[in-house]
């Protein structure tokens, strides 16, 4: 796209954020036509700011050598002039300082980096206590270690979130951040060697950059030690642009109304700071805007980013169109899906006409001479109470012997997804449905999801099952896999299937329990809940004891006033047996599967692997736990889970400890992946560090996730009911990064929903008080643990009554002592001493601005509730229950 006054001096816009105003050498980082530059030579040229991008043979080239390096980029979400890709070789990150150095890529997209020469490494200072760094990881857990209830949120506020983790740190360092990776204080005190660099992300990118903030070091970098440096790297090439190029934010007019450009262009500023500000034309902009700006100042707009000329700081866009006032929660979400790429659009009439079109539809008859008949069979479902596509259902029949079968039926959804049709590219495409708190965005169209393929009760359905005959210990006897049809007898929800848990001997009274089909009783379904539940808890307790890794994480759940859609409440969501129950059948059947289709198809099966924690965060995770004094075996995944199941006891303390260390561990942890089995040559990355267990997939959520439908084709393949999947080993991998891809954005998509739900609670009914646990202390601020509502917040000595706050080292841990203003003359200034895994008390509040909120500590001398108690309200899950525990 060009425009012809594109190009023209753009001196009175200033610098994009991140960028430093001080030049460096060759001028890295001063802007065209800057005040500081004074350059005569360059003055009314137009110079390039960024580096054009390498051709891509020699990418391809210098790849292969080694002289480059490719990676994931991810920007800090506090300090937007630092990014990182992860190394190769599974060391400390690779650190990209500022937005010239970054050379256009955006947050998420894969590039390709040249290391910088060692003498302008980033340096890592130990025992400085006053900066800070935090390298931009969003925590990610694979929800293999979750649990089936979570849509493994690590739950964060929603703007200024702390999902940020400080790689660097050694020896006796501290880092600065306690959601870095632990600790005290993590050091990660960045400089460049003879530059000046700005020290500060800052929130307002137009804010100047003050002599304060930045610090010159000319040291030599030889007299450090080796370890203390960082490697540094700049973009060369972007491989893929995997960020969507889209963001939500607010219109601006220029600031000098002289210029060329500001009868053309307005500015866009992005919400996320880790996105340029965009150059967009004033004819895409609403009539008035420029008449009437302030009229807009509060309107949200989503613009997309059409292209950043290497000579231009910001970049140039298209409005795309206004979501209304910021704030308010349909605006906020259809930003958040606009934003993550998610594609929330009506199904066209092409897919549509897909789909069987005289209804109601039923079995064709051929169909039951193919598949197994079990419509006899008490089976049924257990899901959360408000979901509508019922992907799996269970059955338990006692046998003569002793034993059970027990099976997994799971919809069979690619019986209605015809291969190569555009019903199948859509859902390739969407990859997954995306659960937010309000709604689902589905992968397929809803006629499908919640009716024809959804597993509902008292009509016949078509499913694939797993029946295996079981000890009542739950070893596996005998195996079998089909095509099968049932129809089940009732739709329990988690709710029912616990209290039929609860009261084994008692009969549940009718009016309590959903409609059963006339042909089972509901004795007979309570018999058969127990039988699973005794079952699973020894298959659990097995699995665990083979070295499994579970690290359950606080989970919120709203209630939403049905009317206006707001949240009136909020509770940590309760996992109990009927959770665990179905969870371990599903890992049964997904682990069943993974050993069939792998044997079948070796080179082209979709499998899920899930790799080690990153070393240098788990070392010094390790070092942490030391230095506390806790006793955390971190050797394996089942020596990580043995040492925080059995180092706590079960008192307030001990729990909410267990809690914050809980939190620490899921840092280190990678995301687990789909791949296919053909491209990856040694077997020992097949293992699935979590589960514990050398070979797994998905196979029980096919309405949902696309790679269910994938292997559902390669588990019929492997019996024999069609051809072998028509697809190459490299075609299976980019479906399967595709996957993971989309999976990747729905968990941030679903992160942000609830954040945005808890910064209105918040808003609407706050301020809200909990009980809050030190995660990590620094000089000035620290990092709590909200207990009540698994939040995660810093709190900054400087929005404190504080008379003064002193910070020190005791040993190697931190302590920030507060010294509070007294609320009476005569009384004595009481004293706070806060340390990590203080209990302290907080209240968290709304900010003026529109979805922000902070946290502030209570007074250690006052007690009592602000906010109306959360926890006794009725529970209302939203439909996004994750179908079992493994859907990372």
């Amino acid at each position: 796209m060009s425009h012809p006054d594109y190009r023209m001096n753009l001196r009175p816009l200033g610098t994009p954020r991140g960028v430093s105003t001080v030049a460096g050498p060759h001028d890295i980082g001063a802007s065209p036509g800057d005040k500081k530059s004074k350059n005569k030579s360059t003055r009314g040229k137009k110079k390039s700011i960024f580096e054009t991008y390498m051709f891509k043979e020699d990418v391809s080239e210098g790849l292969k050598r080694g002289t480059l390096i490719q990676g994931v980029l991810r920007i800090n979400p506090k300090k937007f002039h630092e990014a990182f890709i992860p190394s190769p070789d599974g060391d400390r990150d690779i650190f990209i300082d500022g937005v010239v150095a970054r050379n256009r890529a955006l947050n998420g997209d894969l590039v390709v980096v040249k290391l910088l020469p060692e003498e302008q490494w980033k340096v890592v200072k130990p025992e400085n206590n006053d900066k800070e760094t935090e390298a931009a990881y969003e925590s990610d857990i694979p929800e293999e270690l979750c649990g089936r209830h979570l849509p493994q949120q690590s739950l964060k506020s929603y703007n200024d979130s702390p999902d940020v983790i400080i790689e660097a740190q050694f020896d006796g360092s501290d880092s600065e951040d306690g959601h870095g990776i632990t600790q005290n204080v993590l050091v990660d005190d960045v400089k460049k060697l003879s530059v000046c660099v700005s020290e500060k992300g800052r929130e307002d990118g137009d804010a100047p950059v003050t002599k304060d903030e930045t610090t010159c070091i000319s040291q030599d970098t030889r007299a450090l030690p080796e370890k203390s440096l960082q490697r540094s790297a700049k973009v060369v090439y972007i491989l893929e642009k995997k960020h969507s190029r889209a963001a939500t934010g607010f219109l601006k007019l220029l600031a000098d109304k002289n210029s060329e450009l500001f009868r053309k262009y307005a500015l866009f500023s992005p919400s996320d700071h880790r996105v340029p500000r965009i150059y967009v034309p004033l004819k895409d902009c609403p009539q008035d805007f420029v008449a009437r700006p302030k009229d807009y100042a509060n309107t949200l707009f989503i613009c997309r980013i059409v292209d950043w000329k290497e000579d231009c700081n910001f970049a140039l866009g298209q409005l795309a169109k206004s979501l209304g006032q910021a704030g308010e929660i349909e605006p906020e979400t259809e930003g958040i899906l606009t934003e993550y790429g998610v594609d929330f659009s009506d199904f066209s009439s092409e897919v549509l006409e897909c789909l069987p079109q005289g209804l109601p539809w039923t079995i064709p008859p051929e169909e039951f001479s193919k598949r197994r008949d079990l419509r006899k069979d008490c089976i049924f479902t257990i899901d959360p109470s408000t979901a509508r596509d019922l992907d799996d259902a269970l059955s338990c029949k006692p046998l003569a012997d002793g034993n059970f079968e027990v099976g997994v039926h799971i919809a069979d959804v690619s019986y209605f997804v015809p291969e190569g049709s555009d019903l199948d590219k859509v859902a390739a495409e969407r990859a997954t449905s995306v659960y937010l708190v309000q709604k689902v965005v589905p992968m397929l169209p809803r006629l499908l999801c919640e009716e024809l393929c959804s597993l509902n009760p008292m009509s016949d359905k078509l499913t694939f099952s797993v029946i295996w005959t079981l000890t009542p210990e739950g070893k596996i006897l005998d195996e079998w896999f089909g095509r099968t049809i049932i129809c089940s007898c009732t739709k329990l929800s988690y709710e029912h299937a616990q209290s039929m848990i609860e009261s084994p001997t008692e009969k549940i009274p009718a009016k309590e329990l959903p409609p059963i089909s006339p042909e089972h009783s509901s004795e007979e379904v309570h018999q058969a809940v127990l039988n699973l539940h005794q079952i699973a808890k020894q298959l659990r307790q097995q699995r665990f004891a083979d070295g499994a890794l579970r690290l359950d994480q606080l989970k919120l759940a709203f209630t939403l006033d049905h009317e206006t859609g707001l949240p009136q409440g909020c509770h940590i969501y309760e996992y109990r047996d009927s959770n665990k129950l179905v969870e371990e059948f599903m890992l049964l059947a997904n682990m069943a599967v993974a050993h069939k289709i792998h044997r079948a198809f070796p080179e082209q099966a979709l499998l899920r692997r899930h790799p080690p924690p990153q070393t240098r965060m788990l070392n010094d995770l390790v070092e942490f736990c030391d230095q506390m004094g806790l006793p955390v075996d971190f050797s394996s995944a089942g020596a990580l889970n043995k040492s925080l199941t059995q180092t706590f006891g079960d008192d307030k303390y001990s729990l909410a400890r267990k809690e914050v260390l809980t939190n620490m561990c899921s840092r280190p942890m990678q995301m687990a992946l789909y791949f296919c089995s053909g491209l990856l040559q040694d077997p020992a990355q097949f293992r699935h560090y979590a589960l514990n267990v050398p070979l797994y997939t998905h196979f029980t959520s096919p309405i949902r996730r696309f790679a269910d439908v994938l292997v559902h084709r390669l588990l019929a393949a492997a019996l024999g009911y069609r051809k072998q999947l028509d697809m190459a080993p490299d075609t299976l991998q980019k479906q399967a990064d595709h996957c993971n891809d989309r999976r990747m954005a729905s968990k941030r998509v679903q992160e942000l929903s609830t954040g945005l739900f808890f910064a209105v609670l918040v808003k609407e009914s706050g301020p809200l008080e909990s009980e809050a646990m030190v995660m990590g202390v620094l000089n000035q601020a620290f990092d709590v643990l909200v207990l009540r509502y698994g939040v995660q917040k810093r709190i900054y000595c400087n929005a404190l009554a504080l008379r003064s706050h002193h910070f020190q080292k005791v040993g190697k841990k931190p302590e920030l002592t507060l010294v509070w203003e007294p609320e009476d003359m005569e009384q004595e200034p009481a004293q706070q001493v806060i340390t990590i895994f203080s209990l302290v008390e907080v209240v968290l509040q709304a900010e003026s601005t529109a979805l922000k909120y902070s946290a502030i500590l209570k007074r250690p001398d006052t007690h009592g509730h602000l906010g109306p108690e959360k926890e006794e309200e009725e529970e209302e899950e939203s439909d996004g229950e994750p179908e079992d525990s493994s859907t990372s």
